[in-house]
C-alpha cells in the first residue's frame, strides 16, 4: 500500500479527475468500481444537481468517491453545506485559497485535496493543512496555471518543498507516464483527459469524437488575463485569437467568452462556438473505452514499464 492507496482506501494511485460537463455520477461510480478514486466535478453543477449526483454515485458505488470544488463559484456555500449532508468523505479543492474551506471540512471527518499549479501555491495549501496535494502540469486541459510549468518539473520540484502526499497531474493518460511521475516522486496521479474520451463521461459524444481525433499542437493555453484555460483550436479560439490582434480589454475578452461557453461545447456539442477544454495529451487518446477498461490498461502498461526499468 502506498499513502495515497491508504489515504483514499483504494485499489490503485489513481484519481479520475472532476472535470466540469464530463464528470457526473456515472463516470465517477465506474472510475471508484474500477479500483481507483472517482471525483463528481460540480464546477458545471447547481447545488441541488449535485445533490442527485452524489445520491446516485452512492446507489452505483459501495467504494470511496469525492467531490472536486473549484471554489470562485457563487453558490459555494450550498455545494459544501450539501457535501456535508449527503455524508462524502473526500473533497478536492481547486481554484481558490485553501484555507477558506478545509479545516471546516476536516472537522467534519473529510479527507481534503488542493490542486494547484505552482510550488508557491503548493505550500500554501499545506500551510493550510491539506490532506494531500494535486500538482497540476501546463498540459492540462482546462483551467490551468498561469506559469506554463510543465509535469515534468513542477513534480520534482514541489516533492522537494512539501512533506503530504502528492499527486501528479496534467499530460498522463498511460501507465509509462503514472510510473515516470512516480519516479519523480508523485504518491500517485490524477488523470483527467482519458477519462473525457470513456463511455461513461458525461459529454457530449460529438465532443468525445473529436478528443479522439486530436492531434499534438491542436490544443493551446489561452485567456490568461481573466482565467488561463487549454483549449482545442476550433472557430471560438479562432475568434479569441482576432480579438488579441487588437489588444483587447479584460472587459472585452469576457464579453466574447460570454456565458456557458463550456457547457455548449463539451456537453451540448457545439463543436465551432462552444469551449473545448482538453489536455495536451489528447494526442495519444485514440478511442472511446468503458472506464474499467482505462484502468485495467493503465494498471497493465505500469506493471510492465515497472518490469522493463531493471533493464535499462
Amino acid at each position: 500500500m502506498n499513502r495515497l492507496t491508504q489515504l483514499f482506501n483504494i485499489q490503485y494511485p489513481i484519481v479520475q479527475a472532476g472535470m466540469i460537463w464530463n464528470s457526473g455520477w456515472r463516470l465517477a461510480s465506474a472510475a471508484s468500481n474500477s479500483g481507483i478514486l472517482g471525483l463528481i466535478g460540480a464546477g458545471s453543477m447547481y447545488p441541488e444537481v449535485l445533490r442527485k449526483h452524489i445520491q446516485k454515485c452512492k446507489k452505483a458505488t459501495n467504494k470511496p468517491f469525492g467531490v472536486n470544488v473549484p471554489m470562485l463559484y457563487p453558490n459555494i456555500e450550498d455545494i459544501m453545506n450539501i457535501i456535508v449532508e449527503e455524508d462524502v468523505k473526500i473533497v478536492f479543492t481547486s481554484a481558490g485559497n485553501p484555507k477558506t474551506w478545509t479545516k471546516w471540512l476536516q472537522d467534519k471527518g473529510i479527507t481534503v485535496v488542493h490542486v494547484v499549479s505552482s510550488v508557491k501555491f503548493a505550500l500554501k495549501a499545506q500551510e493550510a493543512g491539506v490532506d494531500a496535494i494535486v500538482a497540476e502540469g501546463f498540459e492540462a486541459g482546462g483551467h490551468n496555471g498561469r506559469d506554463e510549468t510543465t509535469t515534468l518539473t513542477l513534480i520534482p520540484m514541489v516533492k522537494e518543498q512539501i512533506e503530504i502526499p502528492l499527486i501528479a497531474a496534467g499530460g498522463i493518460a498511460t501507465g509509462r507516464a503514472m510510473l515516470a511521475t512516480m519516479i519523480l516522486g508523485a504518491d500517485g496521479v490524477q488523470i483527467g483527459s482519458r477519462f473525457v474520451a470513456s463511455e461513461e463521461s458525461s459529454a457530449h459524444q460529438a465532443f468525445k469524437e473529436v478528443v479522439v481525433n486530436t492531434k499534438e499542437g491542436d490544443t493551446q493555453l489561452t485567456l490568461k488575463e481573466i482565467a488561463p484555460v487549454r483549449l482545442i483550436k476550433n472557430k471560438f479560439f479562432n475568434e479569441i485569437q482576432e480579438l488579441y490582434k487588437t489588444s483587447p480589454t479584460q472587459e472585452q475578452l469576457k464579453e466574447l467568452l460570454g456565458r456557458a461557453r463550456a457547457k455548449r461545447g463539451m456537453f451540448e456539442g457545439d463543436l465551432d462556438d462552444g469551449e473545448l477544454e482538453i489536455g495536451q495529451i489528447a494526442g495519444l487518446i485514440h478511442c472511446i473505452k468503458p472506464v474499467a477498461e482505462i484502468v485495467t490498461e493503465i494498471v497493465s502498461e505500469f506493471e510492465l514499464a515497472k518490469k522493463e526499468l531493471g533493464s535499462l
